[in-house]
């Protein structure tokens, strides 16, 4: 089954990609091991998953201006998500996607984006479009 999501226009190039989702928050300075391209801290609730060219799917982002060069940096060593999407997006992480090239769209107008797509699902974000095009896990 295949459903569309209408969101704010977003950052960044289409991409599509694997949903990684979880109702957490994110950190790129907090919460990652960018060496090993995985999930760190222990009580998140990824901890242990590879986010390496994934979409992940998460509630918000926490975090300030290291969390943005941090996206960066992981970019340009290509160990990085395809592309981040939230409920609700700062500016600061805004600013970051931006400088690393990296997809990123929030502000769904079908609702909780952390239910509307499950991990497995195919993703394809359209930033400039405000759409993401998702396809359930094993259709």
């Amino acid at each position: 089954m295949e459903k569309v999501l209408k969101c704010h226009v977003g950052i960044g190039a289409d991409v599509v990609g694997e949903a990684l989702v979880a109702d957490d928050n994110f950190s790129a300075r907090y919460d990652l091991d960018r060496i090993k391209g995985v999930f760190s801290r222990p009580t998140h609730a990824l901890a242990g998953q590879s986010y390496r060219d994934k979409i992940l799917v998460f509630n918000t982002a926490k975090g300030g201006v290291a969390s943005a060069w941090m996206l960066h940096e992981m970019t340009s060593r290509g160990i990085a998500p395809k592309a981040i999407l939230f409920n609700a997006a700062n500016t600061i992480l805004a600013q970051g996607a931006a400088l690393a090239g990296l997809a990123m769209c929030d502000r769904f107008e079908d609702g909780d984006v952390t239910t509307l797509i499950k991990t497995g699902d195919v993703v394809s974000v359209y930033p400039q479009e405000g759409r993401v095009v998702v396809k359930t896990a094993g259709d």
